[in-house]
């Protein structure tokens, strides 16, 4: 098909805004701990409650997407977000927590599945990976920006300072004063509410997806589970996203634990420059996608990832502080590499496939709730320490994945040319 590059600008957007809701757990977790005196296994649920409507959702909404197309979908699912997150600001408890969070997660994963097979049609088979880093680049863009926007507003709303300018101030009147974390999910509110007009009153192309890009019946499903290479790259899914929440949610109450530092400004910040270096990290992966194999990639950013990790847990405070970053930096092209490596890998189903590789994102549901239940038991360092399986994993894909379609390179477009 012709590419259409509205429908990449307004995947790349929705990437932007899937990521500034989702990301901001790890930097609340303190907060929250405190707020609802909470065990470490207890707010482990609430990002399980988040990733878990992954898996409940993302089968479902492909479905979903033949009857009633992407433009319904995608209003459907910013909807079902807003609710969400209204849900919390109105009624903010622990209970509710988990229910606004499983109600934003299912909103995001129905727009995950509508746009990455979107990404690959739209934006073209062989630039996949390349324009997958990109989404990539701008997901680490949002959730470096969500930290930051998260200390202002705790600090502006907190102490007996009168909040400045007129939105402080309607957030103060509404705000619990022992939760100004809480001011976050009002201005959810009003990004699903920005999201929703943008997506109904643009002029949103017919995209026509071919046989192998929509999404089929429950028995093309079920044949692609019989696939073992299926199988395997859902793990892949399932190891990234774990490992990644796995990280950006515990730093905060790791370096507040260990090192003694203030989760709302020292934690709040590593934590937004994890995904600020993944976003840098993300730049440095556009550049290589272009001049190497994708999988040579993905083994030696997982490489350095490992080591900077051990860094973090087992170095200083100063080292931590940076370590933890740095595995940001380098986890930045797991995900797009591992996604498009997956896709390529099958001849068709890829509407199918793309549903039940958005569903591996329950990892971010499961890998965080065993390193806070092993905190419990054996304190969160080693705890944490579960992240070397994630992360051995991944690695093992740059070993064995055999593409049929390669990511185009720079050498490889100019041999094209030579033919």
């Amino acid at each position: 098909m012709k590419r259409n590059y509205f429908i990449v600008g307004l995947i790349l957007l929705t990437f932007f805004v899937i990521s500034f809701l989702t990301n901001i757990i790890g930097p609340l977790i303190p907060d929250i701990i405190k707020g609802f005196d909470l065990s470490l296994t207890l707010v482990a649920v609430l990002p399980f409650s988040f990733f878990i409507a992954y898996g409940v959702m993302s089968i479902p909404a492909g479905i979903l997407i033949e009857k009633y197309r992407e433009k319904k979908i995608m209003i459907a699912a910013f909807g079902v977000a807003f609710v969400g997150a209204l849900l919390l600001a109105l009624f903010p408890n622990y209970l509710t927590a988990v229910g606004s969070l499983f109600l934003i997660g299912a909103g995001m994963a129905m727009l995950q599945v509508v746009i990455n097979p979107l990404l690959r049609s739209a934006g073209g088979e062989e630039h996949f990976a390349f324009n997958s880093n990109l989404a990539q680049l701008i997901f680490g863009l949002a959730s470096f920006l969500s930290p930051m926007v998260y200390s202002y507003l705790v600090l502006n709303l907190q102490g007996t300072n009168q909040p400045n300018g007129p939105v402080l101030s309607t957030l103060a009147s509404i705000v619990p004063d022992k939760l100004p974390w809480i001011s976050l999910y009002w201005l959810f509110t009003v990004i699903c509410v920005l999201m929703i007009i943008i997506i109904a009153v643009s002029k949103f192309p017919q995209v026509e997806l071919s046989e192998e890009e929509e999404v089929g019946a429950m028995q093309t499903h079920v044949k692609l589970l019989k696939n073992p290479i299926v199988v395997l790259f859902f793990l892949g899914i399932f190891c990234y996203v774990g490992t990644e929440q796995g990280v950006a949610n515990w730093i905060s109450q790791f370096l507040s634990t260990y090192h003694g530092y203030d989760p709302q400004t020292t934690g709040a910040t590593a934590v937004s420059r994890f995904w600020g270096f993944m976003t840098a990290g993300g730049l440095l992966g556009l550049l290589l996608l272009k001049i190497m194999d994708s999988r040579y990639v993905l083994i030696s950013f997982t490489t350095l990832a490992i080591i900077s990790l051990s860094l973090a847990l087992f170095g200083s405070g100063e080292v931590a502080k940076f370590a933890f970053p740095t595995v940001g930096f380098f986890a930045s092209v797991m995900y797009p590499v591992i996604f498009s490596l997956a896709l390529n890998s099958v001849e068709e189903h890829h509407g199918s496939f793309s549903g039940i590789l958005v569903t591996g994102i329950i990892g971010g549901a499961i890998v965080p709730l065993i390193i806070g239940w092993l905190g419990d038991l054996v304190g969160l360092r080693f705890g944490m320490l579960f992240l070397y399986i994630t992360m051995g994993y991944i690695l093992s894909i740059g070993i064995w994945a055999r593409p049929i379609i390669s990511n185009k390179t720079i050498s490889l477009s100019q041999e094209e040319e030579d033919v």
